[in-house]
């Protein structure tokens, strides 16, 4: 029998940037919580001096191990799933801070025409524009509603930027400036100004400059070490739940975090939640946390799998499009881009920052016309200099032979002459992509796993075709004597790395019919459970989901303390 612990006021699935910011929140207001993550305690001194590309880049030090429990995929409803032996698509971060330890610190705040999708595509085109099987609605919250939490989470982090002069209005600047320019993203701005597009400096939670944000907390400024993707910050520049939201909590004597504890099940009778069960995965002991409230803040695919593990919400079903848990799964189009190959310029490719880069948006959301096109939405596009680490890094021209001597030469003249301009693409949700349990495939503890049911769509093929171009034609203006053009989009293949940014499956709406949790993240049918992260998400925008994740985090955070000061109920 697992032994049961004394009570508190709430408790926390996973202890990263939702976690954190939950706990600091609720601590602050004098409510006891309890974090428990799976993962093991990390600290800022883990990472000093430890500039390691095979140990962190490539053998995944700070991800989850797959042999205990992984993810299984297939493409469609006809085949069997198998599961990820080995990373490839993305990562799946583990420990105390999440994936917010190894981010690279991208930090962009959604368009307005995110929030109100449908109706603003509607609106503008018709109903005939969106294709046939496209699931997009309305998050059942606006930009207005939810600036003044990106706000806050950016005045946390201390975000580095200048403003972008097609996103939605700000209450206020950002708190640091930008980022240095490097001569590779000064080249960008011209070519993007002299082909009349809007180009910005990319908004980076790695520092422009020492800082202190409202909580007290001070950190130092980047020192470009081009250590960001994958890798902790020994500096404690790059913003992350540990240097930021984690020491304020653990500070008010409210909030106790235990790692190493793998959470089964939430624990439930009728429709309000009463803790969660959970294994101390050191001695396979089993406890019960019974708390007046249950907050996942977990990672996208275990937020869902709790639920459906627990039998609590609707799960979807792909075959009638009714249910709401594991509805909505959504990903990137990240493959579509350019790279350009200089014969008279060299730059310092080596230094860099995971956010340090030139972005425009003249591509992304809405803010282009549609009418003629085969897709919705866009992407961003993108200069970025994020460090290109020996091991990983060797670009050569198209053409250039596999191997020997001409693939040797072209090594060593282009490892310093190659630039890239990427597009971030929006992911829409089909009827046809989802979550469910798998029912073959079980963890260490014999719990069935996650099934992701996903593939690239023609809009998304017709979306990486057209960014594609735009990046080719900005690296032309830039000089580039060689260009390759990455057009095309083949079926989803979770072989290669491109993107962590998974969302969907318990998405936020206006009605219980459509959606998981209300605008507060609060589930519709257990309503002292909340559902913090980017499996919120109806869709997925042309940018890094980190901003919208902790903008939602801050806004749970008050529905949270709303509910509990209150008689219960839904929130409105």
């Amino acid at each position: 029998m697992p032994r049961r612990l004394p009570k508190v006021d709430v408790v926390i699935v996973g202890v990263g940037w939702g976690g954190g910011i939950i706990a600091s929140e609720l601590t602050k207001q004098g409510m006891t919580v309890v974090g428990l993550e799976r993962g093991k305690e990390r600290k800022t001194e883990d990472y000093f001096m430890v500039h390691d590309e095979l140990r962190y880049a490539l053998r995944y030090e700070l991800m989850q191990d797959l042999s205990k429990e992984t993810i299984t995929f297939r493409s469609n409803t006809r085949i069997r799933a198998l599961p990820m032996r080995s990373y490839g698509s993305f990562l799946l971060g583990t420990g105390l801070g999440g994936a917010g330890v190894h981010w690279n610190g991208q930090t962009f705040r959604f368009l307005p025409y995110d929030f109100e999708i449908r109706s603003k595509t509607i609106e503008r085109y018709g109903e005939k524009k969106i294709p046939e099987g496209m699931t997009i609605q309305d998050w059942g919250i606006t930009y207005d509603q939810l600036e003044p939490y990106y706000d806050r989470f950016e005045k946390l982090c201390g975000i580095s930027g200048e403003e972008n002069p097609l996103a939605g209005k700000r209450s206020s600047p950002y708190p640091t400036p930008p980022m240095k320019q490097t001569p590779a993203m000064k080249m960008f701005a011209e070519a993007a100004k002299k082909l009349k597009l809007h180009p910005y400096m990319m908004p980076s939670a790695n520092l422009s400059q020492q800082y202190t944000n409202p909580d007290g907390v001070s950190r130092a400024a980047c020192q470009y070490c081009g250590y960001c993707e994958r890798f902790g910050c020994e500096y404690g520049a790059k913003a992350d739940p540990v240097v930021t939201v984690i020491p304020v909590a653990k500070k008010t004597g409210k909030f106790e975090i235990r790692t190493h504890s793998h959470v089964r099940r939430i624990l439930h009778t009728g429709n309000k939640a009463t803790g969660v069960l959970y294994t101390d995965v050191t001695t396979g002991e089993e406890f019960e946390q019974p708390a007046d409230i249950v907050v996942l803040t977990s990672y996208v695919f275990n937020n869902a799998r709790l639920l459906l593990l627990s039998k609590l919400g609707r799960p979807y079903d792909p075959a009638t499009g009714r249910g709401v848990i594991g509805k909505n799964y959504a990903y990137q189009v990240i493959r579509g881009g350019a790279t350009g190959f200089f014969e008279d310029k060299e730059f310092n490719l080596y230094a860099g920052a995971g956010s340090l880069g030139m972005t425009l948006d003249d591509y992304n959301g809405d803010n282009f016309d549609h009418s003629d096109l085969k897709f919705l939405h866009g992407a961003s596009i993108s200069l970025s200099q994020t460090g290109q680490r020996p091991i990983a890094n060797n670009p050569v021209p198209s053409g250039t032979p596999n191997w020997g001597k001409e693939y040797k030469a072209a090594s060593l003249k282009y490892f310093n002459r190659a630039l890239g301009v990427g597009a971030q693409g929006a992911s829409m949700p089909f009827r046809h992509h989802f979550l469910d349990l798998d029912p073959t495939y079980r963890d260490v503890f014999g719990d069935p796993l996650m099934r992701i049911t996903f593939d690239f769509e023609e809009q998304d093929r017709q979306l990486a075709a057209f960014t594609a171009d735009k990046c080719g034609q900005i690296l032309k203006e830039m000089g580039a004597t060689h260009i390759d053009v990455r057009r095309e989009l083949g079926p989803y293949d979770i072989t290669p790395y491109q993107s962590t940014h998974n969302t969907g499956g318990v998405i936020m709406g206006a009605s219980p019919d459509t959606s998981a949790v209300n605008n507060y993240l609060q589930m519709w049918d257990v309503e002292n459970l909340f559902v913090v992260g980017a499996s919120a998400f109806p869709h997925n925008s042309g940018y890094n989901p980190t901003d919208t994740v902790g903008a939602l985090a801050y806004r749970a955070a008050e529905g949270i303390a709303k509910y509990a000061k209150g008689n219960g109920g839904l929130l409105v």
